[in-house]
């Protein structure tokens, strides 16, 4: 008679995805829960010194303290590394913090970081002001081609990092060839992977080594709780990332862990169904006699659509759009609006718009907007779960107002 550990789908690596996003480093108490259990606490105590010697060792498995780890955290830990793909996983306070504990865990005094120009305000700050504050230089590069990054590439880089698609503007980075450059120069690839979400994007499949989230955004997706991800290999997890975390404390609440890990349940069933609603409007807007342009990864004019569906396998829930008329036309199709709000959120359950030359991407000078393709007239539309014909309703009023 065979019990439940001799069923071949015991084990984890022969579950699909979906599968992995509900049961996935599931530990249950001595109470046998249905739902993950949230451990609240801020230390462990050991059956004997000696234990306790071990475990800070880390000869002994076994939690020490809610910073460097908790059993709620770990589960969303290894679930959403077994959703990417990675052999494991550090979550933080914020997507932010796991931005900026990923690139500085990486980089040294003298080191130099190369990054791509067209970046989120905040990791560009990290990268182009933050770094050279402890002697990191950096170099932004175009990085629609790959070839930017092969000539900014120095004797002392040591990262490369990139988003793709970018935010606001949805460029695409190819990931593929700019982690052979990095190789090539034995520097680490960190790839920020929160408009694609681990739905539709793979990036350490494509030769990235660490990869960064958002988990505010799609995985929670709900506007309830801030978190952040940093997912890779066992060598870099494990050592310098965990290092960081543990000894500057950017760590996430095993609450918020808690909301993160029931939020990957649906996190599937939520980007799909918003990215079918992303791309119906995508088709609406691009016909649209109001609207000057589009910015869709999966929508025919977007100037790199084969690379988009090479390396994608959806085109996401972000649609970038600029109204004729800059920004006084921006302002109007916004404020006129029923449904869809304005807020500097996305990947929420709720449609949201922003304006980003005045809100995420206000403190860059007029030139370096430019630089990035941030317009005064553009729009970044993060698409819900709203029924479709509804967002395109709401969207033809506000164009009408324009």
């Amino acid at each position: 008679m065979s019990d439940r550990t001799s069923n071949p789908l015991f084990d984890h690596k022969h579950r699909k995805a979906q599968t992995m996003m509900v049961h996935g480093g599931m530990e249950r108490s001595q109470h046998g829960e249905t739902s993950e259990a949230i451990f609240f606490n801020s230390g462990f105590v050991y059956p004997t010194s000696g234990s306790a010697e071990a475990r800070f060792k880390g000869e002994e498995p076994g939690h020490i303290y809610s910073r460097f780890s908790n059993p709620t955290v770990e589960m969303f830990q290894q679930r959403a590394a077994l959703l990417e793909g990675a052999e494991a996983a550090r979550a933080t306070a914020t997507g932010m913090a796991a931005v900026t504990t990923a690139v500085m865990s990486q980089l040294r005094a003298g080191d130099h970081v190369v990054a791509a120009r067209a970046l989120f305000g905040g990791c560009r700050f990290v990268v182009e002001t933050y770094m050279p504050r402890w002697g990191v230089e950096s170099t932004l590069v175009d990085g629609r081609d790959p070839e930017n990054f092969a000539r900014a590439m120095r004797p002392n880089t040591k990262v490369v990092f990139i988003e793709t698609p970018t935010n606001p503007t949805l460029e695409l980075v190819d990931i593929k060839a700019v982690a052979e450059i990095a190789h090539a120069h034995n520097a680490v690839l960190i790839v920020d992977n929160v408009f694609a979400t681990p739905i539709w994007q793979k990036p350490l499949e494509l030769g990235a080594d660490l990869v960064t989230y958002s988990a505010t955004k799609h995985i929670d997706g709900q506007g309830r709780a801030m978190g952040g991800l940093i997912l890779g290999s066992k060598e870099l997890i494990e050592a310098d990332v965990h290092t960081i975390i543990r000894q500057t404390g950017p760590s996430i609440s095993p609450f918020n862990a808690w909301v993160l890990l029931k939020g990957l349940e649906t996190l599937s069933l939520r980007v799909k169904a918003m990215t079918e609603n992303a791309a119906k409007i995508a088709d609406f807007l691009a016909g649209h006699p109001k609207i000057e342009s589009i910015s869709y990864p999966f929508h025919p004019s977007h100037p790199q659509y084969e690379l988009a569906k090479r390396q994608m396998g959806g085109g996401s829930t972000l649609v970038a759009l600029t109204p004729k008329g800059g920004k006084q036309a921006a302002f109007a199709l916004a404020d006129a609006l029923a449904i869809i709000a304005i807020s500097n959120n996305l990947g929420d359950a709720k449609s949201i718009i922003s304006h980003p030359a005045t809100t995420t991407h206000q403190r860059f000078t007029p030139e370096e907007k430019v630089e990035m393709d941030i317009t005064e007239g553009l729009l970044r539309l993060s698409v819900g779960l709203e029924d479709a014909d509804d967002l395109i309703a709401d969207l033809s009023f506000g164009l009408d107002q324009v």
